[in-house]
């Protein structure tokens, strides 16, 4: 069971945004000279993996008809009967009240804002229906990583973690297009809303081109606060990892370079701050 639930919420995907939570993290103590905590550590990785399974699960739920419709995505739990629809409502019910619950006892603003957050995470999964810019609201909901992170250190909100939310917002956004590609024929026959649908693929391409410029300036303007050497290698060697995929076009390859070049970005960012 434990299985099919972390195959239903793609649990390994959980790289794309924990590295830059942790770094959201790290720099908050760094910057505000708090002691390190580690049951505020425990506490914010339980907040994050909770709202994504509540974000996940409920996506897969509000997406069973177009998933039992396409080929690619006929063999996911609820289409195939392995998770029923109302198992999974209640799998996210649980983790989305397990999620206020923890934020609770983290801080007043953490608490505040949980609602919000649940909000944008769980809205995403309705947004193919009526924008092609979803690719956008994508990597909003995961942006709020770092920017957690930090409130759960700080308690209130710097540049710092905005600028890493921009570069997370970006960075998804446009590799969430390439990655759409394979779809944009399904999803022009069922009404369903994506960059690729919408556009032809070279203008689908250029438009992910354009957000991981984008990226790129944001990873600039963070090195301008947090620079160092190290930061600087890290940002070298995502940006490197940015670039590959634009010129190879393959599902399997996204999923694997992107995971990649966060823990890289992130890794070599805290140990500049660290060091």
């Amino acid at each position: 069971m434990i299985k099919e639930y972390a195959s239903f919420v793609k649990f390994a995907h959980t790289v794309f945004a924990l590295p830059f939570a942790l770094l959201g993290y790290v720099y908050a103590m760094v910057s505000t000279g708090a002691e390190f905590d580690g049951l505020l550590l425990v506490k914010m990785l339980i907040c994050m993996v909770l709202a994504r399974n509540a974000a996940m699960g409920f996506n897969r739920w509000a997406d069973r008809r177009f998933d039992a419709e396409n080929p690619r995505t006929a063999g996911r739990e609820i289409p195939s009967g392995v998770i029923s629809p109302r198992a999974a409502l209640v799998f996210v019910a649980m983790n989305a009240a397990g999620f206020v619950a923890v934020t609770a006892t983290i801080n007043a603003l953490a608490f505040a804002l949980s609602p919000v957050a649940l909000a944008v995470i769980l809205v995403y999964s309705f947004t193919k229906r009526f924008t092609a810019w979803s690719h956008l609201w994508l990597g909003a909901a995961l942006a709020i990583a770092p920017v957690g992170a930090y409130i759960a250190v700080a308690g209130t909100i710097a540049a710092v973690p905005l600028w890493l939310a921009a570069i997370v917002a970006t960075w998804v956004a446009g590799f969430d297009i390439l990655y759409s590609m394979q779809d944009a024929t399904h999803d022009r026959k069922h009404g369903l809303h994506s960059v690729p649908a919408r556009y032809a693929p070279r203008v689908a391409a250029l438009i992910s081109v354009l957000l991981h410029v984008a990226t790129v300036i944001f990873v600039a303007i963070v090195g301008l606060f947090i620079g160092s050497v190290l930061y600087w290698t890290g940002a070298g060697l995502f940006t490197a990892m940015l670039a590959v995929q634009h010129f190879v076009h393959s599902p399997r390859l996204f999923t694997m370079l992107n995971g990649t070049s966060s823990v890289v970005y992130a890794v070599f960012a805290i140990g500049g701050l660290l060091l």
